[in-house]
């Protein structure tokens, strides 16, 4: 019964920051690079810290000093995107689908997400020619090359066609893996949204959820240029899957906990 109290609290908290981020979206296209991406950074942290979701990343993980290139990682959840962008603000490669979320999927669009259809290859050509274009001009973009969601224990089939525009971009490609797991450090499926599962009750599951860790691991960067697609692929899913497979905990710290932030230092800096 006090779960679903704090599940209760938490989702009146949780409208307001949608709220408070539809109000930003309106004119979120027309600020700065640097704006939108303390937007989008300071606005996943507020989200992170309503669900008291703790992003655990070792000190000196390669992520903290990320501005641009081809994030590939492994796909959860649904909030695998705020994770991320917590850590480091970047576009998304979405399914369409996402678009037609009530609200989320207004947000994601005005959060510039790049939409793509799946099993059309007139819409892949596009996307590749797109995200070629803003790989070279600087962008930090990332896929989910298994094109799905999993619970998390293992790391599916990787699509090798969504790394095809860092290999013409040459752009670096940074795997990340994504686990989700319990204060003791135990693998959770609390943010797991898959099979027939809502996107109404994968929310309340993280909700009605106490506390919740996700540690990031950046593996070693791939030179996307000196290597065709399937072979980028699969060193990137090679990387991912290991660093699952890790269960060395040392070195890391909490880099976002609920007590550091709060509605009032959500506002964009221009600094």
């Amino acid at each position: 019964m006090i779960h679903k109290f704090v599940a209760l609290f938490r989702a009146t908290r949780l409208a307001l920051h949608i709220g408070y981020g539809l109000t930003l979206a309106i004119s979120f296209p027309w600020f700065s690079r640097d704006v939108r991406r303390r937007i989008l950074q300071n606005w996943s942290t507020g989200l992170l810290a309503i669900f008291n979701v703790r992003v655990d990343i070792a000190a000196d993980d390669a992520l903290h000093g990320l501005h641009h290139g081809l994030i590939v990682t492994n796909h959860i959840s649904w909030l695998d995107v705020f994770v991320l962008n917590a850590v480091v603000p970047m576009r998304f490669v979405a399914k369409s689908e996402v678009r037609r979320w009530p609200v989320i999927g207004w947000l994601c669009a005005r959060a510039q997400t790049l939409f793509l259809e799946r099993g059309k290859a007139r819409d892949a050509a596009r996307m590749n020619v797109q995200l070629v274009s803003l790989l070279q001009s600087g962008e930090c973009l990332a896929v989910f090359p298994e094109g799905t969601t999993t619970d998390g224990s293992h790391v599916a089939h990787f699509h090798s066609s969504l790394l095809q525009p860092a290999i013409d971009a040459g752009a670096q490609v940074f795997p990340v893996a994504i686990r989700y797991q319990d204060e003791s450090g135990m693998r959770s499926t609390a943010a797991a949204y898959i099979d027939e599962l809502s996107f109404g009750a994968s929310m309340w599951n993280i909700l009605c959820t106490p506390e919740l860790h996700v540690r990031l691991m950046a593996t070693p960067s791939l030179q996307a240029v000196s290597m065709d697609r399937r072979a980028l692929t699969r060193a990137a899913h090679k990387q991912i899957s290991a660093a699952l497979a890790t269960t060395d905990s040392h070195n890391f710290h909490i880099v976002l906990t609920p007590a550091q932030h709060t509605e009032s230092n959500l506002l964009p800096s221009t600094r």
